[in-house]
């Protein structure tokens, strides 16, 4: 079970998590979620945004109630939208935990860069964070750029990395990932790393790929009846491991 996060759960909690990576298929919607319920397990009631306008994937989590913001004119993205969710998080308080497509990245990348995005939300009170994930595998130095851009537009101490290590270590000519230039360089920006191990393929690896695919979060699956005895032990295993990594970044 997570601590309080920034020993607030009141109304008076305003932080903005944006989840931001431009390489596909790297996790970033189960990153979402896994935030989402983190912040749950926290006593928040966090505000689930998904702004994909190909893939929906964290508005399928029912339980985490995201709502989907349309950013397209015809077949364009319109930068111009993000004004809109501009307009509500200046209007409002809470956490949010906003979910961002490939196709989203440079767009919505630029809007914060060149509308001094940031900046503004911090004068209205907000703590901003930015989250990106890295992955092994092929991906890996599409996902190190895309962590390098985002280190470009984020305040100090306000980066958390994601580690997945499901598509293989990562490693590079014998560096693992804070041995890299892209680290290294970057290291006042960085808040903290959260790993998402790669466990047994045939037990943990089938029930966390299980939950993804159904998108449900853990308290379903760990009081539905979808899972066996074991594999909800094992989900357990895996949510006490990631939150007790979040509760180490401290937000």
């Amino acid at each position: 079970m997570a601590k309080q996060a920034s020993s607030n759960t009141g109304d008076g909690v305003k932080s903005v998590h944006f989840i931001l990576q431009g390489k596909g298929g790297v996790g970033k919607s189960f990153v979402s979620a896994l935030l989402a319920q983190y912040f749950k397990s926290a006593g928040l009631d966090p505000k689930c945004i998904d702004t994909d306008p190909v893939n929906t994937t964290f508005m399928q989590y029912k339980a985490l109630n995201a709502q989907h913001i349309d950013l397209l004119d015809g077949s364009k993205i319109n930068e111009r939208k993000f004004d809109g969710l501009m307009e509500r998080l200046l209007s409002e308080n809470g956490v949010y935990v906003i979910d961002n497509g490939a196709s989203t990245f440079v767009p919505l990348s630029n809007y914060l860069a060149e509308n001094n995005c940031i900046d503004i939300l911090v004068e209205a009170g907000y703590t901003v964070f930015v989250h990106s994930v890295i992955t092994g595998g092929q991906a890996l130095i599409d996902t190190l750029q895309g962590f390098s851009a985002m280190a470009k537009i984020a305040n100090p101490n306000s980066l958390v990395v994601w580690l997945n290590e499901f598509f293989g270590p990562i490693e590079r000519d014998g560096k693992i990932f804070t041995e890299m230039r892209a680290y290294t360089d970057n290291t006042d920006k960085v808040r903290g790393l959260v790993r998402i191990v790669k466990r047994n393929q045939d037990t943990f690896g089938k029930d966390i790929e299980e939950m993804a695919s159904q998108k449900l979060t853990f308290e379903e699956v760990i009081s539905g009846p979808q899972f066996a005895i074991m594999a909800k032990q094992r989900i357990k295993t895996v949510q006490r491991d990631i939150f007790n990594q979040l509760d180490e970044v401290g937000f």
